[in-house]
């Protein structure tokens, strides 16, 4: 039997429960400490029983403090942003559309030079490397991160390396570089943008991953135990894997909950209602997993590429509000069951969700607490292909790229199953087809 415990950091009460296999064996709810996501864990999971805590093997947390970072504009890191792609990428400049506060939070400086990938090898154009090196020294003591954008880098993303070695050549090799390519999405501008929040947010969530890890020994786990957290698709990653890409953190609290809701309820497909203080958030639970949103998100007010929960948020005092919005999330062709979760939950009573199967179920006041520690761990692979014929080739590509991505994640290699998405056609690119193939397994064995 495998115990776990999982903890969901929230802004008004942290959530810890402790699982023996699926089954909930204590939950317990703690005030959250302002600004002390650590000290919040810690006083969460010392309230769970020592004898059953003792034989965890895994703490699986949800963490809030990268999209506090953002909302908040603190916390952030001053990032140097380079953008490869010379005068045929500069309609749109880097960081357009931000809000002032956020970039002047955020923008050690920004430059836009030569260079380029294509779909294939003859269509880019060489990188100026002369310009990378100039950069680099300009902003040597003043970045405390870089963010490196080149125009087709999910294709071919060696200009992005050769950039990164430039820039830790000029600026110091301790300076954290991050890569768009690795994110890979194809849109250059959301592409861009979530690679700078990812070395926006990078040192806070080291430092935030270091704490945790000096807190785990005295949390009286059993020894070795490993950590994992949330990510925003309703899976988990390693603590390596958050600090190469932070902005997948960004979201991961309502996916947890979606997840945990419909894992609690025993149901794959439902509208999920999270109920707090404040407000409540209605998402779908689609084949145990949150539904994305429509491409166009925002965090922070900057349009990203990353896919988030589909959610509508409204006041939690308005059951009329929160009766519209589960009904607007119903699929068009019949109707799933409405699980009611949160810690408010138990203010809306059922009679303001006319002709709808309500479901309350157990713990379902720590719903983000056992969506973090019943859910695998995760990862994902994107690729754009020119040639139809090459097809079948990219698919197994695909799916073991995506199998790779949930092992570096912490998945046991063993056991990691892979799903391809539906092909989707290129609109702005005559016969290219994205393909995307997603993976998950249970944490590997200590």
């Amino acid at each position: 039997m495998t115990v776990t415990v999982g903890v969901d950091v929230g802004p008004t009460s942290t959530d810890a429960v402790l699982l023996d296999d699926t089954r909930p064996v204590a939950a317990v709810k703690v005030p959250s400490r302002p600004g002390d996501a650590i000290g919040s864990l810690v006083a969460a999971v010392e309230e769970l029983p020592a004898e059953v805590r003792a034989r965890a093997v895994t703490l699986a947390v949800g963490l809030r403090v990268a999209a506090r970072a953002v909302t908040e504009r603190s916390g952030l890191a001053q990032v140097g942003v380079l953008r490869i792609g010379g005068a045929a990428a500069d309609t749109v400049r880097p960081l357009f559309g931000w809000p002032q506060e956020l970039r002047a939070a955020v923008c050690a400086g920004v430059a836009n030079v030569a260079g380029g990938s294509g779909l294939a090898p003859l269509d880019g154009a060489p990188l100026d490397e002369a310009a990378v090196a100039a950069f680099g020294a300009g902003l040597a003591g003043r970045a405390e991160a870089f963010a490196v954008s080149s125009v087709f880098s999910p294709a071919d993303g060696a200009q992005e390396r050769a950039a990164a070695r430039i820039l830790r050549e000029r600026a110091g090799p301790d300076v954290p570089v991050l890569l768009s390519g690795e994110i890979g999405a194809l849109g250059l501008i959301q592409r861009e943008n979530a690679t700078v929040l990812d070395a926006a947010l990078c040192v806070l969530v080291a430092r935030v991953a270091d704490e945790l890890t000096a807190a785990l020994p005295g949390l009286g786990l059993a020894p070795g135990a490993g950590v994992l957290v949330t990510r925003h698709d309703g899976t988990l990653m390693s603590l390596d894997y958050l600090r190469r890409q932070p902005g997948l953190s960004l979201g991961s609290g309502p996916a947890c909950t979606l997840r945990g809701a419909g894992l609690l309820a025993g149901v794959g497909d439902a509208v999920v209602v999270d109920v707090g203080e404040r407000r409540a958030r209605v998402g779908v639970l689609s084949g145990g997993y949150p539904r994305e949103a429509a491409p166009g998100e925002h965090i922070g007010g900057v349009p990203v590429i990353l896919r988030f929960p589909d959610l509508l948020t409204v006041d939690a005092a308005a059951h009329r509000d929160i009766a519209e919005a589960a009904d607007r999330m119903q699929p068009a062709a019949g109707r799933l069951p409405v699980v009611l979760v949160g810690g408010g939950a138990h203010r809306v009573p059922d009679a303001a969700l006319p002709g709808c199967d309500v479901v309350r179920p157990e713990h379902g006041d720590v719903a983000g607490a056992f969506g973090a520690a019943a859910s695998p761990v995760g990862g994902s692979c994107e690729r754009i292909v020119r040639r139809p014929d090459a097809l079948d080739a990219v698919r197994d590509e695909v799916r073991e790229l995506a199998r790779a991505s949930a092992v570096r994640a912490g998945a046991d290699p063993r056991r990691v199953r892979t799903v391809l998405d539906p092909e989707e056609y290129v609109p702005y690119l005559p016969g290219a087809v994205l393909l995307r193939a997603r993976a998950s397994g249970p944490p590997a064995p200590l």
